[in-house]
C-alpha cells in the first residue's frame, strides 16, 4: 500500500482507469473465447468445510471460560487480556 501513498491524484485517477479497461477487457475476452463470468483459476489451498453448529451446552462452556479469564485479569488489575 505503501506505493500508493506516494502517487499523486492524477496517478491515481489514471491508475483506476487502466484498472478499469483492464477489467472490461478481460470481459471481453472471456466472452469471445466462450468462458462463463467466474474465474476458471483452481481454488488456492484445501476447500472449506461446513460449519457444524455449536451446541448450547458448548457455548455455555466457552462463555464460562471468558468470564474466569476476564475474573482473573480484573484481579490482576488488568484492563486488557
Amino acid at each position: 500500500m505503501s506505493l500508493l501513498t506516494n502517487l499523486s491524484a492524477r496517478q491515481l485517477r489514471q491508475a483506476a482507469k487502466l484498472k478499469d479497461k483492464i477489467a472490461s477487457l478481460n470481459t471481453e475476452l472471456n466472452r469471445i473465447l466462450g468462458a462463463s463470468g467466474k474465474s476458471t483459476a483452481a481454488p488456492v489451498g484445501r476447500p472449506r468445510k461446513k460449519r457444524k453448529p455449536m451446541s448450547p451446552a458448548a457455548k455455555a462452556k466457552i462463555a464460562a471460560a471468558a468470564r474466569a479469564r476476564w475474573k482473573k485479569a480484573k484481579a490482576a488489575g488488568k484492563n486488557r487480556l
